[in-house]
């Protein structure tokens, strides 16, 4: 029988209103083998049907420690190094000799503007043709490079877009998870993005017990009264992603779960995007599946684009409750 306990720890750390549901233990047996489950039944895989999005980790550093960050991002993580310009552009020039069908490029980390080579990637990006999204938490390193951000909305406008963090939409909520201090300085910031003209969109959490409906209205409000140009209901704008818990039991998911569940493999992340990160003490970037799993090395796919492109096995508790069962991704689409 697994072990379970009621979240006594969510309740300190984030008060009575956090979702409070029993948890149980990752049973140990799960997520072992890549090729079939614990019961022995073969394991669901995810073709590469297109690379659409290209992502790029800029490095695991933040400016600011989050509760259960997925990537346990912080000012000391430096286990993901910073990518440098020059390595961006080598992945650039593969699409392009490749002719690889790539239409959006994204940055996320850690914070990436902390890596100072970021507007360079990006106006590099831009500057062939690509869409571009950059994850922040719009926060001092996004505020320390105001002048660069002008200089790109300015040349390509509607090809730039930037997904804010907002954990909730109270400032007494996104504190528990940021960090005392943390409301004001990205408030500041969206407003800025948003008196300069730049497209944007939300990333929230749901980690309390609102209906999507309360929360995309608790959201709206919030637009409205900062004036912030994103519509809260189109689920593009305001992307509401689950809590992942790698600890947590979750249904190993084998390939008669599309038919039962209802969902298409082509759908998932995996199958349309790669992401690009560099390990500390590494000489070279490799390449993993998704954003989601960033540090586990069984998740490799090679050093190029075309070596990447392998049929990826969801042997990971992120693929199944992020993925299949949550129905989310990070893609901008």
């Amino acid at each position: 029988m697994a072990t379970t306990e009621l979240t006594e720890k969510s309740k300190i750390e984030f008060g009575p209103e956090f979702e409070l549901t029993e948890r149980r233990f990752l049973d140990p047996r799960k997520f072992k083998d890549p090729h079939v489950t614990a019961e022995g039944v073969e394991r669901a895989v995810v073709a590469l049907t297109h690379l659409r999005t290209l992502w790029f980790n800029t490095g695991s550093l933040c400016n600011i420690t989050c509760q259960n960050c997925y990537m346990d991002s912080s000012p000391v993580n430096d286990s993901l190094q910073y990518l440098s310009l020059s390595e961006v552009r080598e992945y650039l020039d593969e699409i392009d000799a490749t002719g690889l069908p790539v239409e959006e490029i994204a940055f996320t980390g850690g914070e990436p503007f902390m890596n100072r080579d970021l507007p360079g990637m990006i106006e590099e990006s831009l500057a062939r043709g690509h869409r571009v999204l950059v994850l922040t938490n719009a926060m001092k390193p996004m505020w320390n490079k105001r002048q660069r951000l002008l200089a790109l909305v300015e040349r390509f406008a509607e090809a730039l877009t930037l997904r804010v963090s907002i954990d909730h939409f109270t400032k007494a909520r996104h504190e528990m998870i940021r960090g005392p201090d943390t409301w004001g300085p990205m408030i500041q910031g969206l407003r800025w993005l948003a008196e300069n003209g730049f497209k944007l969109t939300v990333a929230g959490r749901t980690c309390w017990n609102e209906s999507d409906d309360e929360v995309r209205r608790g959201y709206a409000r919030l637009f409205a009264a900062e004036a912030i140009p994103i519509e809260a209901f189109d689920p593009g704008s305001l992307v509401l992603f689950p809590e992942m818990d790698a600890g947590a039991d979750v249904p190993e998911i084998t390939i008669n779960c599309w038919d039962i569940l209802g969902v298409e493999p082509e759908t998932m992340m995996c199958a349309t995007s790669r992401m690009i990160l560099k390990r500390g003490g590494a000489d070279n970037p490799v390449i993993v599946p998704c954003t989601l799993l960033p540090y586990d090395p069984a998740f490799e796919l090679g050093r190029s684009l075309t070596q990447s492109a392998k049929t990826v096995q969801l042997n990971h508790p992120h693929c199944a409750k992020f993925c299949v069962l949550g129905g989310a991704s990070c893609s901008p689409e």
